[in-house]
Formats: structure tokens, C-alpha cells, sequence
């Protein structure tokens, strides 16, 4: 087949590259949430809280767990502790297209590696000076190398993938997160490296893969397109089809690349502030923003946070070996979406996706509501848990990440990227900040917001984000141009495109 010839060893070696800065995205995601009564723990003894109450308190370590969990210093450094991570990605993911543009895809994610390096140093060193200052400010500067790299990953893979197989290679990018969640999950484990002694080990390995990465990095070649639309280096651009699709022949790539260069040049530059204000992308940036807050309000982060307490109410042993059962799970099926994305096409995966979250959602409600009635209800409640997983990486997990940069051409994809990626990690933070209020407010009935948003994502996936399996980036670009039924732009669409396209001319 055309494609498989496509699927070179330099193609494959430059994916696995990039997604390397995924893996460690899901590590620095994952990482901190084991250790957590250890590092509290430590951050008490270097806030002096224990020490001021020896005299009261006996030498019993449980004792001391406790004060040091309880205490408001603590507890606020601890919370900064985790929300400084996404506020570090939503500040950066503004400068992705900046970085992409200025620095290129290879290059910028070489730069970005410096910031991971850094992170992992202040953490893994954190006990030379102050814990919670040194954990902090690697985790703030930790979150900032992610905002980066989760814009510049889907970026750079989507732009070297062949158009039969980009759903499935973008795809890896969430493969990789899960992957580190999952790693991250293994090493927090008492026995390993979630103890007293070696928790700040586990926290410098976010660094470690941006090390691999930068060695590998200048291995891979360039992004054609950036090349050959951006650089408007033909020759090199060129040379780096060559070097990702070998005896393949090109002359189909660079006639649609020629085609995208044309289009842009004919374009003013589209910073973000224009795309916000465009009414010809807006549909495009609407759908974008959309997936992308489908993804963070399922309540996928609330289904991690609460899950080891629903294995715990039901009788499991180990809850902790439960709830990395369900990260294997996520690592399982979403290679089950590698393999489906570009056969199924990405608009059924998540209409299949968030259409089964919304039931595993209203089951995991009653379960919640009747165990205690019912003490099988709780297996409703953990059957719902590991199938609400396994549809979310069907669909809603790795497709909002990649299809963005289908739904936009060259000249507005890395502001979309910037704008998506912003859009991501403030919901996040808001969701990771909310959920234990809204969690108290609601008590078992949580989950049934969640599976009114669910419906609601559903329903406008099924009106409004069109299939983009198989087509080129104009193919995708005129499906909203022309809207659902086929109609022509408006004639203000029309003019401002107009303008849009003799700006640069002028």
C-alpha cells in the first residue's frame, strides 16, 4: 500500500522523538499525586510545624503525618505545589506559535528542553535548600516546558505525518501522556520510589526524557511545511520529504504544499488576537475550543481523583494497584485508538467516545447513591470507573490534541495551537481547583453535571465537527466555508476574506 511506503524509519524514529516530550507531560502530570503524605510530610518539617509542637507530641511518625497534613502553611504549599504546574502551561501555551514560528518545530522543542532539564534539577535537588520553594519552582517551570511542548508535539507531527496515517501517529501524543501517567503511577509506589528517601528522585526523573530528546532531536528532520511555507526554502524542504518519506514520490506533497504557500502568501500573518477577532475561522476555532473543553469537562480528572476512594468502599485490598489498573487501561485503549482513528474517522471515535462516557457517568451516579443500600453497587460503580476510561481514550482523550492542526492551514494553525492549548490547561486548572467544592456540594450526584456537559459536548460534535479522515488541510478548510449545506461564506465572510488575502499584497 501507498501509505505503508510512506512509514519510513526516519518517520518513525522523529515521532517517537517528539512524543517523547508527551511522556514526560504525563509524568509531571501523574508524579505528584503518590508521594503526597511523604513530600507534606517534609514540607512540615521544613516550615519548622512540627518541631514548634515536640514538646507536645510525642516522636510517633503518624503523629507527625498528621500535624503536618492539617497545618495551613502546609496545606497551602501543597496546593500551590500542584496548581502551579498548569499555571505555568497556560502562560506558555501562548508562545507555542511564537516558538514554532521564530525557532522552528525541531529546534523549539531543543530550547524547551532546557526549561524540562532545569525543572527536574530543582526537584531532584530540592532537599539542599528549602523543599517547598525548590518543588514549586520546578513545577511552575515544569508546567511552562509543557505548555510548550503539548503545542509543539501535535504541531510537529501532524505537519511530517502522511495524510492516510496522521490520525493514527497524532494519536501517539496522548498514547505517550497516558504512558508517563502510568510510569509515574509505578514509580510513586512506596517500595520503589515514593518514600522518604527517594521521592525527590521521582520527582527529578520529569526531567530525564527531555535528556533522550535532546540527544535524538537532531536526528530528525525538519517540518516540510515550515521549510517549504514558512522559510520558503524549497530545497530543504525537499530534502526533509526525502529523508521522511525515502523513494516515495513527492511531487503529490509539494503540489499540496505549493498549494498551502500560495494560500498563505496571499494572507496577512494571523497573530491570535486577529483569529479571535476573524469571522472566517470562527467556526474552525469554535470547534477546536470545543474539543478541547469536551476533554477536560467529562470529568476525566474527577474519575482519577475519586477513584481510589470507590475502590476503597468496595472492598479492594489495595486500592492503590486498582487505581493503576485503571491507568493500564488507559494506556490499553488508546492504542486501540491508534489503530481505529484513521479507519473509523475522528468524528464517530468521539461521538462514540463522549456518548459512552455520558452512560458510564449516569451509572456511576447510582452506583454512588446505592451502595451503601446495595454493596454490589459498588462493582457499578468501579465497572463505570474502567469503562469510562476506555471510552474516553477512544475518543475525546487523544483526538482534541491532533485535530487542530487539520482544521486549520499554515498561516492561523500555530495561533489556533496556542489558543487550544490555553484553552486546555484553564479548564484544567479550573476543574482541579473546583471539583473537591462542587464534590462537597453534590456529594454522589457529582457525576450527573458531568453527564450534562457530556450530552451537550455530544450533541454539538454530531452538528458541528466535520470528519477530516483523509482530506488535505483546503479539503478541510472549504468544509467550513462552504457550512453543513454546502452554502457559500456570507457576504461579510466573503469580504473579510477578501481582505484577509490582499493585505499582505497591498
Amino acid at each position: 500500500m501507498e501509505s505503508g511506503k510512506q512509514l519510513t524509519g526516519t518517520l518513525a524514529l522523529a515521532v517517537f522523538t517528539a512524543v517523547l516530550g508527551s511522556l514526560q507531560y504525563g509524568y509531571s502530570l501523574g508524579v505528584i499525586n503518590a508521594p503526597q503524605k511523604v513530600i507534606q510530610k517534609h514540607y512540615g518539617r521544613a516550615l519548622g510545624v512540627w518541631t514548634e509542637r515536640a514538646a507536645v507530641l510525642s516522636e510517633n511518625s503518624t503523629q507527625e503525618d498528621e500535624l503536618s497534613d492539617h497545618h495551613p502553611s502546609v496545606i497551602m504549599y501543597w496546593s500551590l505545589s500542584v496548581a502551579i504546574f498548569s499555571v505555568g502551561g497556560m502562560v506558555s501555551s501562548f508562545l507555542v506559535g511564537f516558538v514554532a514560528d521564530v525557532r522552528g518545530r525541531i529546534k523549539g522543542m531543543l530550547v524547551a528542553n532546557v526549561l524540562a532539564i532545569v525543572a527536574g534539577l530543582l526537584m531532584g535537588f530540592c532537599q539542599m535548600w528549602k523543599p517547598h520553594i525548590m518543588v514549586i519552582s520546578g513545577r511552575a517551570v515544569m508546567g511552562f516546558y509543557c505548555g510548550l511542548s503539548s503545542g509543539l508535539v501535535p504541531m510537529y507531527i501532524g505537519e511530517i505525518a502522511p495524510k492516510a496515517n496522521r490520525g493514527a501517529l497524532g494519536t501517539l501524543h496522548q498514547l505517550a501522556i497516558v504512558i508517563g501517567i502510568l510510569i509515574s503511577q509505578v514509580l510513586g509506589l512506596d517500595f520503589i520510589l515514593g518514600n522518604d528517601d527517594m521521592w525527590p528522585i521521582l520527582l527529578g526523573l520529569s526531567g530525564a526524557p527531555a535528556i533522550l530528546q535532546s540527544l535524538l532531536l537532531p536526528l530528525c528532520p525538519e517540518s516540510p511545511r515550515y521549510l517549504y511555507i514558512k522559510l520558503r526554502n524549497e530545497q530543504e524542504a525537499q530534502k526533509s520529504l526525502y529523508r521522511l518519506k525515502g523513494t516515495h514520490n513527492l511531487t503529490a506533497d509539494l503540489e499540496e504544499m505549493q498549494r498551502e504557500k500560495e494560500e498563505a502568501e496571499k494572507q496577512a500573518r494571523v497573530s491570535i488576537l486577529s483569529l479571535i477577532r476573524s469571522s472566517v475561522y470562527r467556526n474552525q476555532l469554535f470547534v477546536a475550543l470545543m474539543m478541547h473543553l469536551s476533554q477536560q469537562l467529562s470529568g476525566i480528572n474527577a474519575i482519577f481523583y475519586y477513584s481510589t476512594a470507590i475502590f476503597a468502599r468496595a472492598g479492594v485490598a489495595q486500592p492503590d494497584y486498582a487505581t493503576i489498573g485503571v491507568g493500564v487501561i488507559n494506556a490499553v485503549f488508546t492504542m486501540v485508538s491508534v489503530a481505529l482513528v484513521d479507519k473509523a474517522g475522528r468524528r464517530t471515535l468521539t461521538l462514540v467516545g463522549l456518548g459512552g462516557m455520558c452512560c458510564c457517568a449516569i451509572a456511576m451516579t447510582v452506583g454512588l447513591k446505592f451502595q451503601h443500600e446495595f454493596s454490589w453497587m459498588s462493582y457499578v460503580s468501579m465497572s463505570a470507573i474502567f469503562l469510562f476510561v476506555c471510552f474516553f481514550e477512544i475518543g475525546p482523550g487523544p483526538i482534541p490534541w491532533f485535530i487542530v492542526a487539520e482544521l486549520f492551514s499554515q498561516g492561523p494553525r500555530p495561533a489556533a495551537i496556542a489558543l487550544a492549548g490555553c484553552c486546555n490547561w484553564t479548564s484544567n486548572f479550573i476543574i482541579g481547583m473546583t471539583f473537591p467544592y462542587i464534590q462537597e456540594l453534590l456529594g454522589s450526584f457529582v457525576f450527573i453535571l458531568f453527564a450534562v456537559f457530556l450530552f451537550g459536548f455530544t450533541v454539538f460534535t454530531y452538528f458541528r465537527v466535520p470528519e477530516t479522515k483523509g482530506k488535505t488541510f483546503e479539503e478541510i478548510a472549504a468544509i467550513f466555508q462552504k457550512g453543513p449545506k454546502e452554502m457559500p461564506l456570507s457576504p461579510k465572510d466573503d469580504a473579510e476574506l477578501q481582505q484577509l488575502k490582499t493585505t499582505s499584497d497591498a
